[in-house]
């Protein structure tokens, strides 16, 4: 009965790996055309780090999900199970996990910073440096991953195929203390420390918006056409909650049962494709959320983003010309947490002006 259900669990992840490669992919890089080619109401700098995201989720989806992952339960003897491939897809697949994470790490600080302070605004607004930080992360990503390229190795090992007993090489996690260490250290930096930041920075995120909301007047609020600041501080956090639990509720799980698989069942005779032991089948579902992680940005934009949401119907329909690049870099900064309608007229008075732009940082197109 355990080994039918083992049977049953291998044959839902050939299944499942395959569908991520094919929709997840295109996905990503439909919404890199959306964001850097259609008008979505998003500011430069948003537009700038979710380009970013969805060009190193669509690299991760390749390294890790269909050459990795996919070969594996599909061919007796995927290519990298050989000098020097091993090595080197360890190596790409933490560059991109890395980057992934710490690029909505660092959207995430950037908005908080946005509306906290004048003189961060004014500096995080520039895309030079929004492109700098990006590019710096990967690169980062990818430096700080190069020792990972040594915790596998290469090791012949015997297998039963068609009733022959025959011995391939196989590239294999490393028992030692070096390779222990290292993957601990990685396990921190690319799951618990950015949960914990991605946690911690939008709880600021709402506190201000709280806080925020105390700065409007009676005039102030009969100039928006009656939204209710509650209204447009619930449609905030909800727009921020959709991202930040997205991310949290899909990588925590990974992080949880890889810190047990490397700690409590880190020895050599563990055999991690034997399902009919809890945390192997737990970690494995742990790792199809997290890859599922890399493919629903496309989903949460249609979800969160109403702009989005029109030119994704504007596209399909074939009504509008696509945004001119050079509108790449037309838009503000604070559009991203812009909530007031764009039909409402503007107040005569300065202080009132001021004030409504503030609240339009609240809300609209985090995304």
């Amino acid at each position: 009965m355990e080994g039918a259900s083992a049977a049953v669990f291998i044959t839902v992840q050939k299944i499942y790996y395959p569908l991520l490669c094919i929709m997840g992919i295109p996905a990503n890089l439909f919404t890199f055309y959306m964001i850097c080619f259609r008008n979505c109401g998003m500011s430069n700098t948003a537009m700038i780090y979710l380009s970013f995201l969805a060009i190193v989720d669509t690299f991760y989806l390749l390294w890790v999900i269909l050459i990795d992952l996919t070969l594996t339960f599909w061919m007796l003897q995927p290519f990298w199970h050989s000098h020097p491939w091993c090595g080197i897809l360890g190596f790409l697949q933490y560059g991109s996990l890395y980057s992934s994470s710490w690029i909505v790490v660092m959207f995430t600080i950037e908005r908080y910073l946005v509306l906290r302070s004048t003189a961060a605004k004014q500096h995080f607004s520039q895309t030079k440096v929004t492109k700098l930080t990006c590019v710096a992360i990967v690169l980062v990503s990818h430096l700080v991953s190069v020792p990972l390229g040594w915790i596998n190795m290469v090791a012949p090992v015997n297998f039963t195929v068609d009733g022959e007993n025959v011995t391939l090489p196989r590239c294999s996690y490393r028992t030692e203390t070096y390779a222990t260490v290292i993957v601990g250290i990685t396990t921190f930096l690319s799951g618990g420390i950015p949960i914990a930041l991605v946690i911690i920075f939008n709880y600021l995120i709402g506190y201000h918006l709280c806080r925020a909301s105390n700065l409007f007047t009676k005039e102030e609020l009969r100039a928006m056409h009656g939204r209710s600041t509650r209204g447009m501080l619930k449609r905030t956090l909800l727009l921020l909650g959709t991202v930040s639990v997205a991310f949290v509720v899909l990588s925590l799980p990974r992080f949880v049962t890889y810190c047990i698989l490397r700690t409590e069942y880190n020895r050599e005779n563990f055999n991690r494709n034997d399902y009919t032991i809890p945390i192997n089948v737990a970690g494995d579902l742990a790792n199809m959320l997290q890859n599922l992680n890399s493919t629903t940005n496309f989903l949460l934009y249609c979800m969160v983003s109403r702009r989005f949401r029109r030119e994704l119907f504007q596209v399909v329909t074939c009504k509008r010309r696509a945004l001119e690049l050079g509108s790449f870099l037309t838009h503000t900064t604070m559009k991203v947490f812009s909530v007031v309608d764009h039909k409402t007229s503007p107040s005569s008075d300065p202080v009132s002006v001021v004030l409504t732009n503030l609240k339009q940082t609240a809300d609209k197109e985090l995304k």
